[in-house]
């Protein structure tokens, strides 16, 4: 083919030729290979087809096998099926009918019920209407029961002051009893104490039943227990604290202020509580008297503090306190506050004596001045740190002499109101200017006459016009009755309890005496009686405590005691005298 325009072919056409002749040689030799390659796959595509319909033909081998293996299985299951549909089948039936069944039991059941609990309902409302008409009721009882009750105790007050009124009257002795708790040493055996009355001694036969009665269960082997009440003005139960002992005490201190003199003593066994109750636990010890050691104090640390706080509401200097502290120790009595050369507290023995009048009196008996309750405590506890005490086999710490606390009330009235009361208002501002120069003067230590020869007319005619009144506080801590078997106790201590045991033998002589209304009174058989003769017979407001334990270890020891406090409560002393004859003013 030749090139339009008449132009051969030139060196690019040759070039363009040889180019496209190259590119056909190579495109023929590819067609060659790719022919090559399509023949190969050929003959392995006719090895596949050939491989392929022989797995085919496995294949619905297989599957021709396997529909057969089915089926066997479905006819299988199906006869398997339909025998459980033929027994479930049989058990529906028999469900159904025992649901039936059910259905007309519960039915049943359902009316049976219903109508019960109509009926209940029905009791119930009748119950609530019951209910209600006793709440009313009970609403009214308990009304008239407090009614009652209030009644009841307007009625036990007006007795016990009119009790008290006719005691006044008659001058008995008031006698309160208290039954100390449990203690360890009610456990241990004595050295006669049988095996029976070791085993029973846990038992507890006294109690307080209430506020004046004390029930004690006395048996012996072989008989049948008795039962035995003793009634007295006041029993306080072993659970009753020193407050509510002391609450009863403190009208007699009222008593004292208004011109009595007033005795209290605690009476009872060894280790029975007298000291617990009239002094408190180891006061030797507690000294100051801390807020949380009040509530154990005893009667007569608690008796200093409300005479003191009397005596706070009156004009100041019209009253003033003397202490003694005496014991009566195997039948002497000892000055417990004496002093020596060189001012050391010893026991100095003294002699009592009864005066013209008839009255007891110790002869050069030591009396401290004091101005509060902690002097007071101050010389106490000097007393009894020469008390004498013994262990025995009842009481680690039993007392072995009787101990008597005198506190002398002095009160200043003037000489135009004697005969009459020591009312606060007769006392003016000048006598109380006049007193309080006469108590400076007692207290001073200088001689009473070379002060007198000082003194100008005027205030000698004043000091002739004031007259002093006495009144006396007894605290006394008796030693306790011993039972020589019990307490195990010889030699030295076996004469103390001799002396102890005739001592109160001779003060319930003599209160037998005061009862029987005997020309003599024995108070001069013992020391004892003979200093708390003026007490005893009648000159001042007597209280007994009676302490008892309520164990059955010490149950004829108990009984002793309420026996004792019984026959106090009926000794008639006559009206107790007050004092407000006036006596000339002594100075030391």
């Amino acid at each position: 083919m030749r090139p339009r325009g008449g132009f051969g072919p030139g060196p690019v056409w040759a070039q363009r030729v040889r180019q496209l002749e190259q590119r056909a040689r190579t495109q023929e030799e590819r067609i060659v290979a790719l022919e090559t390659e399509n023949a190969a796959l050929h003959l392995k595509l006719a090895a596949y087809q050939g491989w392929a319909g022989r797995s085919v033909n496995e294949i619905l081998q297989l599957y021709s096998a396997h529909g057969q293996q089915q089926k066997l299985q479905r006819s299988s299951v199906v006869s398997h099926l339909h025998e459980a549909i033929k027994r479930l089948k049989q058990d529906m039936k028999s469900l159904h009918s025992f649901a039936l069944e059910l259905s007309k039991d519960i039915q049943r059941q359902y009316k049976v019920c219903l109508y019960q609990v109509l009926t209940a309902v029905q009791g119930i409302q009748l119950q609530n209407e019951a209910m209600q008409m006793f709440q009313m009721k009970a609403f009214d009882l308990e009304q008239s029961l407090q009614e009652v009750t209030e009644r009841y105790e307007r009625e036990k007050q007006k007795r016990r002051a009119l009790h008290n009124s006719l005691v006044e009257l008659r001058g008995n002795i008031r006698v309160h009893c208290r039954i100390r708790p449990s203690l360890p040493f009610d456990h241990a055996a004595g050295h006669s104490v049988s095996q029976d009355r070791q085993r029973n001694s846990l038992e507890n036969v006294a109690y307080a039943i209430d506020d004046e009665t004390v029930l004690v269960r006395c048996s012996r082997p072989g008989h049948a227990p008795i039962n035995k009440t003793f009634q007295f003005e006041r029993v306080y139960s072993a659970t009753e604290s020193q407050d509510t002992v002391f609450a009863d005490v403190a009208p007699l201190l009222t008593s004292l202020l208004d011109g009595y003199n007033v005795c209290i003593m605690a009476y009872g066994q060894t280790g029975s509580g007298k000291t617990y109750t009239m002094l408190g636990p180891q006061l030797e010890e507690n000294f100051a008297l801390v807020d949380e050691d009040e509530s154990e104090l005893g009667i007569i640390p608690r008796a200093t503090q409300e005479l003191f706080r009397l005596i706070s509401e009156k004009p100041p200097g019209s009253y003033w306190v003397e202490v003694s502290v005496v014991e009566v120790y195997n039948n002497e009595v000892f000055d417990l506050l004496a002093k020596d050369s060189c001012g050391k507290v010893f026991g100095i023995k003294r002699d009592v004596i009864t005066t013209r009048e008839g009255k007891s009196d110790v002869p050069l008996l030591t009396y401290e001045t004091v101005a509060n309750t902690s002097e007071f405590l101050h010389l106490v506890i000097k007393g009894l740190q020469l008390r004498v005490r013994h262990p025995t086999l009842v009481h680690a710490h039993s007392s072995r002499s009787h101990l008597v606390v005198t506190l002398t009330i002095n009160t200043v009235v003037s000489g135009d109101n004697v005969g009459t009361s020591c009312d606060d208002e007769q006392i003016n501002l000048r006598l109380n200017k006049e007193v309080s120069c006469t108590y400076a003067q007692k207290t001073r230590d200088s001689k009473s006459t070379s002060s007198s020869r000082a003194s100008s007319p005027a205030q000698l005619e004043a000091a002739e016009k004031l007259k002093q009144v006495k009144t006396r506080l007894q605290l006394v801590d008796l030693a306790g009755s011993e039972c020589v078997g019990m307490s195990g106790v010889t030699g030295a201590a076996l004469r103390e309890t001799s002396f102890i045991n005739r001592s109160l033998s001779a003060l319930a002589d003599v209160l037998g005496a005061i009862a029987e209304q005997r020309s003599h009174v024995p108070y001069r058989n013992s020391k004892l009686t003979h200093l708390l003769q003026d007490s005893v017979g009648g000159d001042a407001k007597l209280l007994v405590m009676l302490c008892i334990s309520p164990s059955q270890k010490y149950l004829t020891e108990s009984v002793q005691s309420l026996g004792f406090g019984t026959r106090a409560r009926q000794v008639q002393r006559g009206q107790i005298k007050k004092r407000n004859l006036p006596v000339l003013t002594k100075t030391k």
